[in-house]
């Protein structure tokens, strides 16, 4: 059986969820429209710069050494051995079309540092990138490296994939006086999707698949002899043992899962409570109860856009609709300043945590497809700041060069730059977030054209990339990438810039300008026209009412 955790240990679980707060998807062949594996990413965090980072491939001495910086925060961790040879990687995704995602769920509290330890999370996905071709090989040089440098992060669940297969990865430390992690890898079935959103999700798992099914040899050991599992091994469950679901992994975590899921399948009412943090049966901890399968199958197969769409939810049309309650305010912002939780007559309450969020600093999906050469066949779609509001710009992953408008060091969180594109995207969502259900509907149409024109060009820069793969050789054809790449990224900032100048136009001082044919609208002498002055919903005036008496109510006025 399964040993309880403390209470401290449960909070500790709802706090990482809280910090550390991204949400992937994974798709499998069987499950795209046109065959191709997909992953996604949202790397949510107050203090990342969007940006897309590129390491060429390079050639190393024997004897060489990495220095190994811990992705969150800088510091130096330590060295590790450097490879040989290194591949090139765009973002999360090298020249093999191998591309890594990651969600901390942090888990057992006691297992969240490990004296000494060198690889990081983020750094375990930057160095495979560089190591390794497959999700397999992949998955083999991240265990092998925690397991000879120490890992130093608490709990993760990694999505990793290549053009064949798409894996589930999760992994949490020994803790002090331990080296090294325990965790398991479940291959997502063909034909089925999977998720996860900084909650562990593999529970019980078979012990002899290998071809589907990868663990530490000590993984039901280790639990053993902590004593935190007495049962029979085939009933051992990876995310109960060490990072067993509360009502912050439900309430603020699993959501996002389930809200995913629910935009390309039908019949996800039935965990409808389960999001929600609601308890079956009675009991504080009887969550997994009726928990959310790893891997579901989708109502019909799905298209690159349709996965961008998945990444893109307020909760909209559900009991947790961020844009209906009072919380939204007059205009339906479906987004909460932090924190997550706050008190009112000491009894706590949340705010939701959405797939789509204010403080995210880049997101993407990878798309990899096995029919075209490697650096033709993965496509890193990439996007900066809200995923709501974003829009995906298609980055090859056989460029040689990144965009400007990406670039690492155009600007930083401290640093305007009006080239970067991560500050072009917030002037609009953070001046949208000011009567946003008027503003994101110009938004969401700019997105649309853009990301459909991209798509629409897709099949015919593949076409060309593939005849000068073919005729003068993979060099063109990078340099071909890399310029259709930046051009495209490039242009989609600059007009993003004129959406921003639209809008501010049209909304300034809380009025809504008038247009007429396309342009502002004039009056015969060339002077702007009045604007439009609407008011609040009624429903906000009376709420204004409600918490106010008759501070506002006037004097001799209607009503009297």
């Amino acid at each position: 059986m399964i040993k309880k955790i403390s209470l401290a240990c449960l909070a500790i679980s709802m706090l990482s969820a809280q910090v550390w707060a991204c949400t992937n998807f994974l798709i499998t062949k069987g499950a795209s429209v046109d065959g191709s594996t997909m992953i996604t990413y949202a790397a949510d965090s107050h203090v990342l710069y969007g940006e897309l980072y590129y390491q060429p491939a390079a050639d190393y001495p024997e004897g060489a050494m990495r220095d190994i910086h811990e992705w969150d925060t800088g510091k130096y961790l330590g060295q590790i051995a450097q490879a040989a040879h290194t591949y090139s990687v765009v973002g999360n995704m090298n020249e093999f079309q191998l591309a890594i995602g990651e969600t901390t769920f942090g888990g057992r509290s006691e297992l969240g540092s490990q004296q000494g330890a060198i690889m990081d999370y983020g750094s375990l996905i930057y160095v495979t990138l560089q190591r390794a071709k497959t999700a397999r090989e992949a998955i083999q040089v991240m265990t092998d490296l925690v397991e000879q440098y120490g890992y130093a992060s608490s709990g993760e669940s990694f999505s990793v994939s290549d053009p064949n297969e798409a894996w589930i990865l999760e992994m949490i430390g020994k803790g002090e006086g331990e080296k090294g992690a325990v965790w398991v890898a479940q291959r997502i079935p063909d034909g089925y999707i999977s998720g996860h959103a900084n909650q562990a999700r593999i529970t019980t798992f078979p012990l002899n698949d290998s071809e589907n099914c990868l663990y530490a040899k000590d993984v039901i050991a280790f639990a053993r002899e902590k004593g935190w599992f007495d049962g029979k091994n085939k009933d051992f469950s990876f995310s109960d043992v060490y990072a067993p679901v509360d009502f912050g992994a439900a309430r603020f975590c699993e959501a996002r899962v389930w809200a995913g899921f629910k935009k390309v399948a039908s019949d996800m009412d039935q965990y409808a409570d389960y999001a929600a943090g609601k308890v079956e049966h009675g009991g504080e901890n009887n969550y997994a109860s009726n928990r959310m399968p790893l891997w579901i199958k989708p109502d019909q197969k799905l298209t690159v856009k349709d996965v961008m769409e998945m990444m893109r939810d307020h909760f909209e049309g559900t009991q947790l609709d961020m844009t209906q309650d009072l919380g939204a305010g007059p205009y339906k912002l479906p987004y909460r300043w932090r924190g997550l939780t706050w008190k009112v007559d000491s009894v706590e309450y949340c705010n939701e945590r959405a797939i789509s969020t204010q403080q995210t600093g880049f997101s993407f999906v990878a798309q990899s497809r096995a029919w075209l050469p490697n650096a033709i066949g993965g496509l890193l779609w990439f996007g900066v700041d809200d995923t709501y509001s974003t829009c995906y710009a298609p980055m090859y992953c056989g460029i040689t060069e990144v965009p400007e408008c990406f670039r690492v060091g155009n600007g930083d969180l401290l640093s305007y730059s009006p080239t970067s594109a991560f500050w072009t995207f917030n002037k609009v969502t953070n001046f949208a977030y000011l009567r946003y259900d008027a503003m994101i509907e110009h938004i969401r149409a700019t997105q649309a054209a853009i990301e459909g024109k991209f798509i629409e060009r897709t099949p015919a820069i593949d076409a060309a990339a593939k005849m000068l793969y073919e005729t003068v050789g993979e060099q063109k054809a990078r340099e071909f990438l890399t310029t259709y790449s930046a051009n495209e990224a490039n242009q989609m900032t600059a007009e993003w810039e004129q959406l921003f100048e639209y809008l501010l136009i049209k909304y300034i001082d809380g009025n809504i300008k008038k247009e007429k044919d396309g342009e502002f609208e004039r009056n015969e002498w060339g002077v702007p026209v009045s604007p439009e002055q609407p008011g609040y919903p009624q429903w906000w005036y009376d709420a204004i009412v409600k918490s106010t008496g008759d501070h506002f109510k006037v004097v001799g006025g209607a009503g009297h």
